[in-house]
């Protein structure tokens, strides 16, 4: 499937500000499941941009605008085409909790088993991820377990919390969006020693206006599986991945900072369309 994806987040504030410094991550990577045709992003005012892949190998664009202004908008625009892969089937029994150690042994997972900014491994995080699971030793089943119980426990509700909402919240008041859902995941399949890793992204439908979230585990012998706990499901060609890391605090779209007035709107629209 093709898409033709338009990101714009704007910024008004209530005075100008000036010494705005910002990173962007809106390029996704071409690997396995999608293939970038071509990526733009602009800015109002205009800046110079430059980029580098961090830790995650994720795109990170970054500018800075010292002049006062008034408002800031970021646009982007995303041809990529998303490509059938080969997922574990739901009744797959690949490796039993015996050996989830070797799950270290993967690239990058000894990030994805501890704790991190807006994800906890406490023991009643734990005593969730073992009620939710018990009886079953396989560790793709016990993912599924997990991703099934966040769903059904949780109740998807715009604008309930904000994307500096900590996992206990949602938890304590049992509502969120989707990045919160993948937090509760993340953190359920962690305390088990799970890896688990945060996906940013798109949801690539008509009725998408922003990034979506959603999480990837590490089956020993198998590799990463994505998991979406927000819609119960694996993803599959309609989703397009900007980057991943421990938690959203990783990944956010658009951060920065500026001197000057607190008092600011921000507005964000996601336009996606299917190519041909």
């Amino acid at each position: 499937m093709r898409w033709d994806i338009q990101h714009k987040t704007r910024f008004d504030y209530a005075a100008p500000v000036r010494d705005s410094f910002n990173e962007l991550r809106l390029q996704p990577l071409s690997n396995a499941q999608q293939t970038v045709e071509s990526f733009d992003v602009k800015t109002f005012p205009s800046a110079k941009l430059r980029s580098y892949h961090d830790f995650y190998s994720n795109v990170i664009h970054h500018f800075d605008i010292t002049e006062p202004h008034s408002a800031l908008e970021i646009e982007s625009r995303l041809l990529v085409e998303t490509h059938a892969e080969q997922r574990l089937a739901l009744d797959a029994r690949p490796v039993s909790m015996s050996r989830v150690k070797e799950a270290l042994c993967g690239e990058r997972a000894y990030d994805f088993i501890l704790a991190s900014r807006y994800v906890d491994l406490t023991p009643e995080t734990w005593r969730l991820a073992v009620d939710a699971t018990q009886d079953e030793d396989d560790i793709w089943q016990i993912t599924l377990k997990l991703m099934r119980f966040v769903h059904s426990h949780l109740i998807y509700e715009s604008q309930s919390t904000h994307v500096h909402t900590h996992m206990r919240e949602v938890l304590e008041d049992r509502r969120g969006v989707c990045q919160d859902f993948a937090h509760v995941l993340l953190g359920l399949c962690r305390t088990l020693k799970i890896p688990a890793l945060y996906v940013s992204g798109y949801l690539a439908t008509e009725e998408a206006s922003a990034t979506h979230a959603w999480t990837e585990v590490y089956i020993p012998g198998v590799g990463w599986q994505g998991l979406d706990p927000t819609h119960n499901c694996q993803p599959d060609e309609t989703y397009v991945k900007i980057g991943v890391g421990r938690d959203y605090a990783d990944v956010p779209p658009v951060s920065g900072t500026y001197k000057g007035t607190t008092e600011r709107k921000m507005t964000v629209e996601v336009k996606i369309t299917r190519g041909g």
